[in-house]
């Protein structure tokens, strides 16, 4: 059971800082440490002293003389050690005081960081001390926590007035309809009921498509790789989407390949991967126009050395070779002639398929790049990914 007293000292040292409790360690260690030494120092020297005078061979003194010798002996022994003990005390001291100082302060400053992260303020660093690699890597960890949060934020704010853009649209064009209805402007017929079904199932798709990419870009995909020809993805793919390349009247063709390299990924979710990449092709490729899908390796000496490229290729629309990495993004849409066919991208997707692409792909340790010459020069996105190797020909 525990007494008040107890209590209260528990009390007491719990409001301490970290300053403090260094510097009590500290000083205990001192302590016990002269102690100690006081303690070795009463106990052998005499014996040492007399060993050195019977080698001497100093003659044997009266009782008088011996107990005068002790005294002197033990006076001077004490003496010595107490100065000696209180000198190196307050030494000591004033180094443990420095040290624990020094040691409390950047902890002092990495715990008001992160309660300045805590409010919200993500523009928040925390300078090295120079403490050595611990404090180094905890401090870079917190700047680092900073950026991502700070990264997160902004995120979150852009997804936020980009998914309120996307939704005005499909939302006012419901209103319109209902109240044109309810006014008896428009009749309850199929081709009514037909527009609010096909705005709810945008709606709808939104937002099964920012629950995807949601979870990819968070690595919370549920991936089961395993090791499969990249050209039989491509080749499922463009079989899943060749009927509406037909209905469209562009060609779509997979080429062959003299290389098969083998991927270690998730198949289907590679697979949705690639179809994205056709659709958006689709999407801005005017008919009579070709899109491509080839599978290589790459070689020499290149950063893509020993990996497996997935290439998709229009003859469509292009972009601005500068917007090349935007495209990417959340609800991007290109400022050059992508955008003259943005009405039609609009009622097929919800704007966020590069997005889900890209993170599927990273998923898998992947890159994926965008390029064209320019608009009407056509378009070229191109998946990379570990090669596990070739397979052969039988």
């Amino acid at each position: 059971m525990t007494t008040e007293p107890d209590q209260t000292r528990s009390s007491a040292l719990a409001g301490l800082g970290l300053a403090p409790r260094l510097f009590m360690a500290m000083a205990l260690v001192v302590l016990s440490g002269a102690g100690t030494l006081l303690l070795v120092a009463l106990v052998v020297a005499p014996a040492v002293f007399y060993s050195h005078l019977h080698r001497a061979g100093v003659p044997a003194v009266s009782p008088a003389v011996q107990t005068h010798v002790d005294e002197a002996f033990a006076q001077a022994l004490l003496v010595s050690l107490g100065i000696g003990v209180l000198v190196a005390g307050a030494t000591a001291t004033l180094v443990t005081w420095l040290v624990s100082r020094r040691l409390a302060a950047p902890v002092s400053d990495l715990a008001q960081a992160t309660s300045r992260l805590a409010g919200g303020h993500y523009d928040t660093t925390v300078p090295d001390p120079g403490l050595g690699p611990e404090f180094s890597a905890l401090t870079a960890a917190v700047n680092q926590l900073a950026v991502r949060l700070g990264s997160s934020e902004e995120v979150r704010r852009r997804l936020l007035a980009d998914l309120t853009h996307e939704l005005r649209t499909p939302l006012a064009s419901l209103e319109a309809t209902v109240e044109a209805m309810i006014d008896g402007i428009l009749p309850v017929d199929e081709i009514t009921l037909t527009t609010l079904t096909e705005q709810a199932s945008r709606l709808h798709r939104l937002v099964a498509d920012l629950e995807s990419v949601s979870r990819a870009e968070e690595r919370q995909l549920s991936l089961t790789p395993r090791r499969v020809l990249l050209a039989d993805i491509a080749h499922r793919a463009a079989a899943v989407l060749g009927p509406r390349f037909e209905t469209k009247g562009v060609e779509l063709t997979v080429s062959p390949s003299t290389s098969r390299p083998l991927v270690v990924v998730d198949e289907d979710r590679l697979l949705e991967a690639v179809m994205n990449l056709l659709e958006n092709a689709l999407q801005h490729t005017p008919s009579g126009g070709t899109v491509t899908v080839s599978v290589d390796t790459a070689r020499g000496a290149t950063p893509l050395k020993n990996s497996a490229l997935l290439t998709v290729a229009d003859t469509g629309s292009g972009f601005d070779p500068a917007e090349g990495a935007s495209l990417f993004e959340r609800f991007y849409r290109a400022d050059t002639a992508r955008r003259t066919n943005d009405s039609a991208a609009r009622t097929q997707g919800s704007g966020i398929g590069l997005t889900i692409t890209r993170a599927i792909v990273e998923a898998h340790s992947g890159t994926i790049t965008a390029d064209s010459g320019g608009p009407g020069t056509g378009a070229r996105f191109t998946i990379s990914l570990p090669s596990s190797g070739a397979a052969t020909e039988g």
